[in-house]
């Protein structure tokens, strides 16, 4: 006969919920703002109590075992419960929790920041953490409920489906065109600086092949943040290979053989099967598809800021 499950145990239940998303006893004690060892103490309380071991650690993380799937289902009722709790005033139950996004910088700052505001003032029990990094979507489990990655992703135990296309294209100042020569064909970029991705710290494929379409160029001003590539472009140190979304919005930036080249990626979301069944996560990911959907990108005035 199964063991009986107390009142005392409802913590312990939101804290195997949590490390289940997120793979991690250090990032579920973030989300729930305790520390790990009170995860570790929780989790092994219930553990005690049901009678076997809930989760087991894989290179992927920590991962639920057959007992642990029966718990999270309770802890899962248990979760839907409390946000079915609503004032008399609110149409539709109101949304809580903590959702975790790791996304590129571009796509982070306009378009996942905006679609998140709104969300979260329909909802302001939402916490989101927003995590800035271009890289490809990882095997093991990072600690996050959702990832946006450059480039279809080839992931185990998680659910991934394409936001939108975007382009990549050269972009220069005239200032820099004035003192550098326009150039007339590709062949001609050879002589030319450009601002891009620091190719050591490059681990996305997709990114890395754009540039194996030009011919060798000189690195003038290289980051891992589009801002600082922006920065670097706007202020004439050389060719930028940049999102069209964004740079068609700044009249300084002049396009540079754009009936010549062009690169075509997509961003895709990737998420993990427990994450995915989280109210709270299953907004966010309609939020995301809604604004890539419409195009729904807040442009920064940083262009405005940049000196002659």
């Amino acid at each position: 006969m199964d063991r009986q499950i107390d009142y005392r145990h409802l913590e312990s239940l939101i804290a195997l919920l949590t490390v289940a998303r997120l793979g991690r006893y250090t990032a579920a004690a973030a989300v729930l703002g305790v520390n790990h060892s009170t995860i570790s103490r929780r989790i092994d309380a219930l553990q005690k109590a049901m009678g076997g071991h809930l989760l087991t650690h894989t290179p992927n993380g920590w991962e639920l075992t057959d007992l642990g799937r029966r718990a999270m289902a309770s802890a899962e009722a248990i979760e839907q419960a409390v946000a079915a709790i609503s004032t008399e005033e609110e149409d539709s139950p109101a949304l809580s929790g903590h959702v975790r996004l790791a996304a590129p910088d571009a796509f982070s700052a306009h378009l996942a920041a905006p679609a998140l505001a709104k969300l979260q003032a329909k909802h302001p029990q939402l916490v989101f953490e927003i995590v800035s990094e271009t890289t490809r979507a990882r095997q093991t489990r990072t600690g996050m409920d959702l990832e946006i990655v450059i480039g279809q992703p080839n992931v185990r135990k998680a659910a991934s489906t394409k936001l939108m296309d975007y382009e990549l294209r050269l972009y220069a100042t005239a200032e820099y065109l004035a003192a550098h020569g326009t150039p007339q064909q590709l062949s001609d970029l050879a002589g030319h600086s450009l601002n891009y991705y620091i190719d050591t710290a490059l681990t996305v494929d997709k990114l890395d092949e754009a540039t194996s379409h030009l011919p060798p160029m000189h690195r003038s001003i290289s980051s891992t943040s589009i801002a600082v590539q922006y920065a670097a472009t706007m202020n004439h140190a050389g060719l930028g290979l940049l999102p069209v979304f964004l740079s068609k919005h700044y009249p300084n930036l002049i396009p540079v053989l754009h009936d010549q080249f062009s690169y075509r990626s997509e961003y895709w979301l990737v998420g993990r099967e427990e994450a995915l069944r989280s109210k709270a996560v299953q907004a966010t990911v309609r939020a995301l598809n809604d604004a890539a959907a419409n195009d729904a990108w807040f442009i920064l005035p940083f262009g405005d800021q940049i000196p002659n």
